[in-house]
């Protein structure tokens, strides 16, 4: 089975290889998204009674969520190759050809950042998608001639966080369009527990709660706490966790009882002091906190807005009066005009 995959840039082989260990296998091993997988799994029985490629298939939410470790599974379960690539990777026709040509039927091709596909690559996909066609041009000028090439029924599994940023010509033709949600504490919970089995970590129940309780709703983030909550017990709770070891380690990272790090609050900070309350824009405020735009927008303020601590009016970002309350800081006097 051929595999194509890009690394996550700044992550340890070692590392990489424990986070993969760490996704579940198989569709009834994956936690939550009960809707998305009654769905999603009746489309994969039925694809594979008739022996057919599966339908393509668009998985949109916030990062972290598992849309990955979904499209890997899509392919466990049909039991076909899995080809890995990312959006701004495919930077020229030449790329986009290079890995249809070589698959092998029925593989799932999965392309996460879909829609970071520069335009003119984007449209490649398009006859490759409903035709399993790929024109390729041969020469140039006045001697140019296009060249279809046929290709094998294919899945394309493409992932994005930003669904808004694609264009209608591509979505529409995702036969199967999902979007992931944040999770609720039970079920991080049982992410959790799973993954210290795999680990090898001691677990109470109420120290798997603790951890998912600040996990932001994001089984990544409730993996990477319990690999730090892991590290902290082993050096003072003699690898044991319960819930006043988790505490303990993940008030040491700084990150709350919201599931608030760092940077969350100074996010919230700098609308309610330095911009009193707001609305402050979105390029004013990645400043003020020294983060990119992209990253406030796609990983921190999807949470912010969810627990009700921000909301987005169309002048920019205001804070609310709960996230004021949680900064412990004092409504300012004309707080009506705020809310």
């Amino acid at each position: 089975m051929s595999a194509e995959r890009i690394q996550t840039p700044g992550l340890q082989p070692e590392e990489d290889e424990l986070d993969t260990s760490l996704r579940p296998r198989r569709l009834g091993e994956f936690v939550g998204q009960g809707a998305l997988k009654a769905q999603l799994g009746m489309a994969i029985q039925a694809a594979a009674a008739r022996g057919e490629a599966l339908d393509h298939v668009l998985l949109a939410g916030p990062p972290g969520l598992g849309k990955t470790s979904l499209a890997q599974i899509v392919a466990t379960e049909l039991e076909v190759p899995f080809v890995q690539t990312a959006g701004p990777a495919l930077e020229r026709k030449a790329d986009i050809a290079a890995f249809l040509t070589a698959l092998e039927p029925r593989s799932v091709f999965f392309v996460d950042e879909i829609h970071r596909l520069p335009r003119a690559i984007e449209e490649t996909f398009y006859p490759a998608m409903e035709d399993h066609q790929l024109p390729i041009t041969v020469g140039t000028g006045a001697g140019a001639r296009v060249v279809t090439l046929e290709l094998p029924p294919f899945t394309l599994i493409g992932a994005t966080t930003r669904a808004g940023l694609l264009s209608s010509p591509l979505r529409d033709r995702f036969g199967l369009q999902h979007r992931l949600e944040h999770y609720d504490p039970g079920e991080l919970a049982s992410i959790v527990t799973r993954s210290a089995r795999v680990l090898g970590v001691e677990l109470e129940t109420a120290g798997a709660r603790a951890i998912a309780e600040r996990s932001r709703g994001t089984p990544r983030v409730a993996n990477r706490l319990l690999k730090r909550v892991r590290d902290f017990a082993e050096v003072h709770g003699g690898g044991h966790v319960d819930a006043g070891t988790a505490d303990a380690a993940l008030d040491l990272l700084e990150v709350d009882h919201e599931g608030l790090d760092r940077l969350d609050r100074e996010i919230l900070a700098a609308i309610c002091v330095r911009f009193d309350g707001g609305p402050v824009g979105l390029s004013t405020l990645a400043v003020a906190v020294g983060e990119e735009s992209d990253t406030i927008e796609d990983v921190y303020e999807p949470y912010l807005l969810q627990r009700g601590l921000i909301k987005r009016t169309p002048r920019g970002r205001c804070a609310t009066a709960r996230a004021y309350a949680h900064l412990g800081i004092e409504l300012p006097a004309d707080a009506g005009s705020l809310f």
